[in-house]
Protein backbone atom coordinates (compact mmCIF):
# COMPACT_ATOMS: atom_id res chain seq x y z
CA UNK A 1 0.00 0.00 0.00
CA UNK A 2 2.76 2.57 0.81
CA UNK A 3 4.26 1.70 -2.84
CA UNK A 4 0.70 2.79 -4.12
CA UNK A 5 0.59 5.97 -1.57
CA UNK A 6 4.37 6.52 -3.33
CA UNK A 7 2.99 6.82 -6.48
CA UNK A 8 0.62 9.27 -5.56
CA UNK A 9 -2.78 6.51 -5.57
CA UNK A 10 -5.13 7.31 -3.00
CA UNK A 11 -6.29 3.56 -2.70
CA UNK A 12 -9.95 4.78 -0.76
CA UNK A 13 -10.49 7.07 -3.58
CA UNK A 14 -9.72 4.66 -5.87
CA UNK A 15 -12.06 2.20 -5.10
CA UNK A 16 -15.06 5.07 -5.07
CA UNK A 17 -13.99 5.75 -8.33
CA UNK A 18 -14.10 1.97 -9.68
CA UNK A 19 -17.66 2.05 -7.83
CA UNK A 20 -19.04 5.13 -9.01
CA UNK A 21 -17.61 4.46 -12.81
CA UNK A 22 -19.81 0.83 -12.27
CA UNK A 23 -22.42 2.61 -11.35
CA UNK A 24 -22.66 5.37 -13.86
CA UNK A 25 -21.59 2.57 -16.54
CA UNK A 26 -25.21 0.36 -15.54
CA UNK A 27 -27.05 3.48 -15.46
CA UNK A 28 -25.50 4.92 -18.17
CA UNK A 29 -25.95 1.02 -20.04
CA UNK A 30 -30.25 1.13 -18.82
CA UNK A 31 -30.60 4.45 -19.52
CA UNK A 32 -28.23 5.65 -22.81
CA UNK A 33 -26.91 2.86 -24.13
CA UNK A 34 -30.33 0.98 -24.85
CA UNK A 35 -32.15 3.77 -26.20
CA UNK A 36 -29.23 4.87 -28.15
CA UNK A 37 -29.33 0.98 -29.40
CA UNK A 38 -32.84 1.32 -30.17
CA UNK A 39 -32.90 4.54 -32.06
CA UNK A 40 -30.12 2.94 -33.81
CA UNK A 41 -31.48 -0.43 -34.84
CA UNK A 42 -34.71 1.38 -35.76
CA UNK A 43 -32.68 3.84 -38.26
CA UNK A 44 -30.64 0.87 -39.78
CA UNK A 45 -33.63 -0.62 -40.06
CA UNK A 46 -35.72 2.49 -41.82
CA UNK A 47 -32.49 2.79 -44.12
CA UNK A 48 -33.16 -0.66 -44.70
CA UNK A 49 -36.34 -0.10 -45.81
CA UNK A 50 -35.65 3.04 -48.05
CA UNK A 51 -33.20 1.26 -49.78
CA UNK A 52 -35.63 -1.85 -50.50
CA UNK A 53 -37.73 0.63 -51.58
CA UNK A 54 -35.44 2.17 -53.75
CA UNK A 55 -35.20 -0.98 -55.03
CA UNK A 56 -38.41 -1.91 -55.53
CA UNK A 57 -38.81 1.64 -57.30
CA UNK A 58 -36.08 1.07 -59.63
CA UNK A 59 -37.79 -2.15 -60.55
CA UNK A 60 -41.17 -0.73 -61.18
CA UNK A 61 -39.76 1.31 -63.07
CA UNK A 62 -37.24 -0.68 -64.75
CA UNK A 63 -40.86 -2.86 -65.80
CA UNK A 64 -42.88 0.26 -66.76
CA UNK A 65 -39.85 1.57 -69.12
CA UNK A 66 -39.78 -2.28 -70.48
CA UNK A 67 -43.49 -2.21 -70.88
CA UNK A 68 -43.90 1.22 -72.50
CA UNK A 69 -41.01 -0.20 -74.96
CA UNK A 70 -43.43 -2.87 -75.68
CA UNK A 71 -46.31 -0.83 -76.04
CA UNK A 72 -43.96 1.55 -78.58
CA UNK A 73 -43.04 -1.62 -80.48
CA UNK A 74 -46.51 -2.46 -81.14
CA UNK A 75 -47.48 0.73 -82.10
CA UNK A 76 -45.06 0.96 -84.24
CA UNK A 77 -45.72 -2.46 -85.77
CA UNK A 78 -49.29 -1.60 -85.92
CA UNK A 79 -48.19 1.57 -87.75
CA UNK A 80 -46.23 -0.64 -90.83
CA UNK A 81 -49.79 -2.64 -90.89
CA UNK A 82 -52.11 0.59 -91.04
CA UNK A 83 -49.37 1.95 -93.40
CA UNK A 84 -49.46 -1.25 -95.68
CA UNK A 85 -52.88 -1.85 -95.60
CA UNK A 86 -53.34 1.58 -96.95
CA UNK A 87 -50.62 0.66 -100.03
CA UNK A 88 -52.88 -2.20 -100.84
CA UNK A 89 -56.07 -0.62 -100.74
CA UNK A 90 -54.76 2.37 -103.11
CA UNK A 91 -53.55 -0.11 -105.34
CA UNK A 92 -56.37 -2.32 -105.80
CA UNK A 93 -58.36 1.44 -106.21
CA UNK A 94 -56.31 1.77 -108.69
CA UNK A 95 -56.75 -0.96 -110.68
CA UNK A 96 -60.07 -1.17 -110.10
CA UNK A 97 -59.95 2.54 -111.98
CA UNK A 98 -58.28 1.03 -114.33
CA UNK A 99 -60.65 -1.69 -115.04
CA UNK A 100 -63.56 0.74 -114.96
CA UNK A 101 -61.86 2.62 -117.43
CA UNK A 102 -60.93 0.04 -119.62
CA UNK A 103 -64.70 -1.13 -119.65
CA UNK A 104 -66.15 2.65 -120.23
CA UNK A 105 -63.50 2.63 -123.32
CA UNK A 106 -64.53 -0.93 -124.21
CA UNK A 107 -68.19 0.05 -123.96
CA UNK A 108 -67.90 3.99 -125.64
CA UNK A 109 -65.82 1.81 -128.50
CA UNK A 110 -68.73 -0.79 -128.70
CA UNK A 111 -71.18 2.04 -129.22
CA UNK A 112 -69.07 4.28 -131.61
CA UNK A 113 -69.16 1.24 -133.54
CA UNK A 114 -72.90 0.83 -133.31
CA UNK A 115 -73.37 4.27 -134.18
CA UNK A 116 -70.80 4.30 -136.70
CA UNK A 117 -72.60 1.12 -138.46
CA UNK A 118 -75.99 2.47 -138.04
CA UNK A 119 -74.68 5.83 -139.85
CA UNK A 120 -73.35 3.54 -142.46
CA UNK A 121 -76.62 1.35 -143.13
CA UNK A 122 -78.57 4.89 -143.23
CA UNK A 123 -76.31 6.08 -145.82
CA UNK A 124 -76.73 2.85 -147.97
CA UNK A 125 -79.92 2.84 -147.42
CA UNK A 126 -80.23 6.69 -148.42
CA UNK A 127 -77.92 5.79 -151.22
CA UNK A 128 -80.40 2.96 -152.42
CA UNK A 129 -83.17 5.43 -152.56
CA UNK A 130 -81.80 8.18 -154.27
CA UNK A 131 -79.95 5.47 -156.82
CA UNK A 132 -84.19 4.27 -157.05
CA UNK A 133 -84.88 7.83 -157.47
CA UNK A 134 -82.65 8.38 -160.23
CA UNK A 135 -82.92 4.63 -162.01
CA UNK A 136 -87.00 5.91 -162.01
CA UNK A 137 -86.03 9.21 -163.56
CA UNK A 138 -83.72 7.65 -166.28
CA UNK A 139 -85.59 5.42 -167.03
CA UNK A 140 -88.89 7.49 -167.35
CA UNK A 141 -86.88 9.83 -169.76
CA UNK A 142 -85.49 7.02 -171.56
CA UNK A 143 -89.04 5.49 -172.49
CA UNK A 144 -90.56 8.97 -172.42
CA UNK A 145 -93.53 8.06 -170.49
CA UNK A 146 -94.41 7.60 -166.40
CA UNK A 147 -93.73 4.62 -164.66
CA UNK A 148 -95.76 3.46 -161.37
CA UNK A 149 -93.12 4.84 -158.69
CA UNK A 150 -93.80 2.33 -156.21
CA UNK A 151 -93.89 -0.79 -158.13
CA UNK A 152 -90.67 0.25 -159.70
CA UNK A 153 -89.01 1.17 -156.66
CA UNK A 154 -89.62 -2.33 -155.66
CA UNK A 155 -88.40 -3.69 -158.68
CA UNK A 156 -84.98 -1.84 -158.20
CA UNK A 157 -85.01 -2.66 -154.11
CA UNK A 158 -85.29 -5.87 -155.27
CA UNK A 159 -82.55 -5.84 -157.44
CA UNK A 160 -80.16 -4.38 -155.53
CA UNK A 161 -80.68 -6.66 -152.10
CA UNK A 162 -80.05 -9.29 -154.74
CA UNK A 163 -76.97 -7.53 -156.03
CA UNK A 164 -75.79 -7.17 -152.71
CA UNK A 165 -76.14 -11.25 -151.53
CA UNK A 166 -74.22 -12.07 -154.49
CA UNK A 167 -71.80 -9.63 -153.18
CA UNK A 168 -71.09 -11.09 -149.61
CA UNK A 169 -71.08 -14.21 -150.73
Amino acid sequence: MESLAELGINLPGLIAQIVNFGILFILLYFVAYKPILRVLDERSRRVKEGVEQTERVKEQAARAEEESKKRIEAASREGQEIIARAVKTGEEVRQQAQQDARREGEALIARARGEIQRERDEAIGELRREFADLAVLAAEKVIERSLDKESHRQLIDKTLEESSTFRKN
